[in-house]
């Protein structure tokens, strides 16, 4: 079955695209139970204001990869996953950015690659689905496609700042006993 036509000329981009977000997936899981001895109650929270957004972003690139390659996919449903997942997602990102804002521990970098731009991903996704909605297909997938590369090399990068992290807490061993 051929894929939907205006999304056609995506298929390859989409393909590796969610590829790319599955295997970063899988090797976060490796990395996170290797480091599980890090991740102690006295250390969790913070982890999960960290580790939990980029699981949850690279499956959210998966998610729209694997929608796009829908062969049967029209631009109105299309543009209505879209709109639920990105509206959903921003949501969960304003979350998470309160909770940057809160904890003390995020500088100006973390603050902007864990929260700020991921709200700005998102944000573009509802954008997207105005364009499709208003039938400007073209540059719906364009700034689908900027929205989507976008949230995938931050947390390329915001996976790097985790595995440092998790390193660092390695090395200094366990926590204190609290008195």
């Amino acid at each position: 079955m051929a894929d939907a036509p205006f999304l056609a000329a995506w298929h390859e981009f989409y393909a590796l695209l969610g590829t790319a977000a599955a295997a970063l997936i899988a090797l976060l899981f490796v990395a996170a139970s290797i480091g599980a001895s890090v991740l102690t109650p006295d250390r969790a929270g913070p982890t999960r204001t960290y580790l939990s957004p980029v699981i949850f972003h690279y499956t959210n690139i998966l998610f729209l990869s694997l929608l796009a390659l829908i062969p049967t996919q029209t631009p109105l449903i299309f543009g209505l996953t879209i709109l639920v997942a990105a509206a959903g997602s921003l949501i969960y990102s304003i979350y998470i950015f309160t909770r940057l804002l809160s904890d003390g521990i995020a500088d100006l970098p973390d603050r902007l690659a864990y929260g700020a731009a991921p709200m700005g991903a998102y944000t573009a996704g509802i954008v997207t689905s105005y364009l499709l909605f208003t039938h400007a297909i073209e540059a719906s997938l364009n700034v689908l496609a900027v929205a989507s590369l976008l949230l995938l090399v931050v947390n390329i990068r915001n996976a790097w700042d985790l595995m440092l992290a998790l390193a660092r807490r390695a090395t200094q061993g366990p926590p204190p006993p609290k008195s």
